[in-house]
């Protein structure tokens, strides 16, 4: 089993904490501009979706992580006011896709701004921990092979242990 290290777990403590700095300053955010953290992020959601992906309503919940019923009440709330609108799919009327209103538009566009200036100054720090982290990964799979080296192998009916130049013992 894999065992982490202090400085492992200072690194992992640290990046949550730079993520979680990060997310506060996003909820503090959408708040100022009137709207929920969430609205936010399906606004986002809706205006970033990737290639080949419709903005439909399994796709956004899956892109946020939450279930169908609070994307729809979410949508609900973004719709009354005056973020988005639903349509209905040109091929198949039963498809209902989502857009930006230009108020949601104008809304998002401020946000994102903000979020992408945050992430700019604050992107060197956080990619320094994410380094960190990543150092501790490797440092634990080095660590792997040399302990599977030495575990005890079944060879027929008697027990062989592996040394870690391959030669049995």
């Amino acid at each position: 089993m894999k065992k982490l290290t202090l400085s492992d777990y200072q690194a992992l403590a640290e990046f949550r904490y730079q993520l979680r700095q990060f997310l506060h300053f996003s909820e503090q955010a959408a708040r100022r501009a009137g709207i929920e953290p969430a609205q936010y992020q399906l606004m986002l959601a809706i205006k970033g979706m990737p290639g080949g992906m419709r903005p439909r309503i399994r796709e956004l919940a899956a892109r946020l992580q939450i279930k169908h019923h609070s994307t729809v009440e979410l949508i609900n709330r973004l719709e009354a006011g005056g973020f988005v609108s639903r349509e209905r799919a040109q091929g198949d009327r039963r498809e209902v896709l989502l857009t930006l209103t230009p108020k949601g538009e104008r809304v998002l566009a401020e946000l994102a701004l903000h979020h992408h200036e945050q992430l700019q100054s604050k992107a060197p720090s956080l990619v320094n921990t994410l380094r960190r982290v990543m150092r501790a990964d490797q440092k634990i799979a080095r660590r792997a092979p040399r302990a599977a080296a030495t575990k005890t192998v079944r060879d027929g009916v008697s027990d062989v242990t592996s040394t870690s130049n391959g030669s049995r013992a």
